[in-house]
């Protein structure tokens, strides 16, 4: 039997989800795209759900985690500020530690589970 541990670890900030796994991918599709809009394709999302979930997170936090410039002639883009780089790393982090803190219990939930179809 094939067990897995599914976590979704959100960041709450008052109502408004500041991280969570959406984001967080997001994140590192425009460090490796270089403009929200390019993370945006790369992910499936509308450019404009991309931007709304940015600027979520560069409200939520004391300093922006994404900085764009406008399009244009130059073609804009979007980087990830040094802040946007360290919450994403300790992010990633948590989600690491929340998996290794839960895998005993999933080991002994496992045991309890009915085996076979």
């Amino acid at each position: 039997m094939d067990l897995t541990l599914n976590l979704k670890l959100r960041l709450m900030r008052d109502e408004e989800v500041a991280m969570g796994p959406g984001k967080a991918d997001l994140l590192e599709a425009i460090a490796e795209a270089g403009s929200i809009s390019g993370a945006a394709r790369s992910m499936g999302m509308s450019y404009r759900r991309a931007w709304l979930l940015v600027d979520v997170m560069n409200r939520c936090f004391q300093q922006p985690l994404v900085l764009s410039a406008a399009g244009g002639a130059q073609g804009g883009g979007a980087q990830l500020t040094e802040d946007g780089v360290a919450v994403l790393a300790q992010f990633r982090d948590m989600e690491r530690a929340a998996i290794d803190a839960a895998q005993p219990h999933l080991d002994r939930l496992s045991q309890l589970l009915k085996r076979g179809a």
